[in-house]
């Protein structure tokens, strides 16, 4: 069973920045693409960020430019670096590991999510 384990969410205001990190462990983590995922209040989850088990990456319009996602195989941890962060990005922050090595697979495992609120 694999495990996602989120961390670094928090309170930041408009303009700050935060790094999201995602710890995982029960299976072999560098052969697997990873993501994040974001949800807000009356909204559908929506994709943010992914990674492939090679580094290549993908990012949702809304956030190019500002967020940077990586991984670091020794670890087993993906991050998800966000800056000029505003109050769109306000959401429970999800990390997602996908079924293959390529972000076009599907999530197979979801983490808890962690909060991040922006103020003004």
């Amino acid at each position: 069973q694999v495990q996602l384990v989120e961390s670094g969410g928090g309170l930041v205001q408009t303009g700050g920045s935060l790094r999201l990190s995602c710890a995982a462990s029960g299976r072999a983590f560098s052969f697997y693409a990873m993501g994040w995922f974001r949800q807000a209040p009356g909204k559908e989850r929506e994709l943010v960020a992914r990674i492939s088990s090679g580094g290549s990456t993908n990012y949702a319009d809304s956030v190019k430019g500002r967020f940077t996602i990586s991984r670091d195989n020794a670890k087993n941890t993906v991050y998800l670096q966000m800056n000029s962060l505003n109050a769109d990005d306000a959401a429970v922050y999800y990390c997602a590991a996908y079924s293959g090595s390529s972000i076009f697979t599907r999530v197979a495992y979801w983490g808890q999510g962690t909060q991040v609120t922006v103020s003004s």
